[in-house]
């Protein structure tokens, strides 16, 4: 079986297709309405697939027919796989954008706004092809800024892995290091057909596009040409070309347009002088002249002065006929009733500084006496009543304690009734500094008035 067919080339629909293996290699069956074949996928080879498999996807495979003794089956070992026809494409692409567009990725809402005026550019194309040539072209025509190219390959196997590489890697440029970061990026490629297209529909490019926080334009084929990246990009340009007159405004149409402006503003500003200087003039022409301002002024001004003389006449008259008329009040029976009232109303608030006094010399007085017997209370005196004495030193402080007296120190001993001088020691007293010995108070008699005593004829014991 094996040296009769060393290559074959098998079209049928992917069954059984659940992804590669943990070794790397990928196992499934290829069949149609009549017949079914296993088929292998070697690891290496998986890695270099254009396509991934697909369960349900319709396939060309080419490879080599080998036996599998464990099962007595004979398989394909794939070396290439495509999808079979324009239709399978399409229908694989369908298929991927309604998912994606499931996601998410391809609203209105997530598309940010083209910077008007960026001071860098990235570009992801590759550095041999007309596109580069193009897009710097168009934006030294129409307003040359800085450019950034991330050379990829835009065809073939490794095309989907290295434009996403590249678009990460733009959007991980530090904008403080030292490639600057770009302000929007292009993802451009020039025209082909589906297949030539296919790597910027891979899921890997339209996700790398969905995560990047760079505004992003979509360059890609002519156009009639679509691809997904079209759908998530924040602009999507008919061309390269294209994109680049979409990334930056003309200089020369910006001059134009400031100059313009320009124009029209000193225009408006010699407009506006000139009518605040008529509005002015007209505001002086129905002003008044400054002598007839001044004139009516000291026209009121002198009739004033001519009317002061004769007013100050008439208030002296005035005020010598109500001097007049008070001074014929003044007679003495006035003083005398006045002088009354007043001794009436001193006497009657003395009567009331009295009685204020009295009851302040009363609160006070009682206040005092509280204080006296709260003093009393706290005394030390009423301890010295209870039988105690205070016992001072030379310097009148009192002795607390027994270990601070020296021997023969002289103390001072207040009781109650007086005080007494001592002198520390630690024997008995002096005879001189003994007291008498007190009396014994009698003994109280026995039962019946008797005095107890011993028996008779038996002498005491003391």
């Amino acid at each position: 079986m094996e040296e009769g067919f060393s290559h074959v080339r098998v079209r049928g629909e992917i069954s059984g297709y659940r992804g590669p293996h943990s070794s790397g290699h990928a196992y499934f069956a290829l069949k149609d309405d009549a017949a079914k074949i296993d088929a292998v996928v070697w690891r290496g080879t998986f890695a270099k697939l254009r396509f991934r498999p697909e369960e349900g996807m319709e396939v060309i495979a080419t490879g080599r027919l080998t036996t599998y003794p464990n099962s007595s089956k004979y398989q394909i070992v794939i070396e290439a796989l495509e999808p079979a026809g324009i239709g399978a494409l399409m229908a694989l692409l369908d298929e991927r954008k309604k998912r994606l567009g499931a996601e998410g990725l391809f609203d209105a809402a997530r598309k940010r706004p083209i910077p008007f005026l960026p001071k860098v550019i990235g570009v992801v194309t590759s550095p041999t092809g007309a596109v580069i040539r193009d897009i710097l072209h168009r934006l030294a025509d129409r307003f040359p800024c800085h450019v950034v190219v991330w050379p990829v390959r835009v065809q073939g196997e490794t095309s989907a892995a290295e434009v996403a590489a590249a678009i990460d890697g733009f959007d991980a440029l530090d904008p403080a290091g030292p490639i600057a970061r770009p302000d929007v990026l292009i993802v451009a490629r020039g025209g082909g057909s589906l297949e030539d297209l296919w790597s910027f529909n891979e899921e890997i490019v339209v996700r790398a596009v969905a995560r990047c926080s760079i505004p992003l334009i979509s360059a890609i084929g002519h156009e009639t040409d679509w691809t997904l990246i079209d759908y998530v990009a924040d602009l999507r340009a008919p061309t390269p070309t294209g994109a680049a007159e979409m990334a930056v405004p003309v200089r020369a149409d910006l001059l134009t347009r400031v100059e313009t402006i320009g124009v029209r503003l000193s225009a408006a500003l010699r407009r506006g002088m000139e009518e605040r200087r008529q509005g002015l003039r007209s505001a002086m022409r129905a002003l008044p002249a400054a002598s007839d301002l001044l004139g009516s002024r000291r026209q009121r001004l002198d009739l004033a002065a001519s009317r002061l003389g004769q007013a100050l006449g008439r208030a002296t008259r005035l005020h010598a006929t109500r001097f007049a008329r008070l001074s014929g009040r003044l007679t003495p029976a006035a003083l005398t009733r006045g002088l009354a009232t007043f001794r009436e109303r001193l006497a009657r608030l003395g009567e009331r500084q009295l009685r204020a006094i009295a009851v302040v010399s009363d609160r006070r007085r009682q206040r005092l006496t509280s204080a006296e017997q709260l003093l009393r209370t706290l005394s030390y005196q009423n301890v010295l009543a209870r039988g105690f004495a205070l016992v001072r030193d030379t310097d009148g402080l009192p002795v607390r304690r027994r270990a601070g007296v020296a021997e023969g120190a002289v103390l001072d001993i207040e009781f109650q009734d007086g005080r007494l001088a001592a002198v520390a020691g630690s024997g008995p007293a002096p005879d001189a500094l003994s007291p008498e010995p007190a009396e014994r108070p009698a003994r109280k008699r026995a039962a019946g008035g008797k005095k107890p005593g011993p028996p008779e004829g038996q002498g005491t014991l003391f």
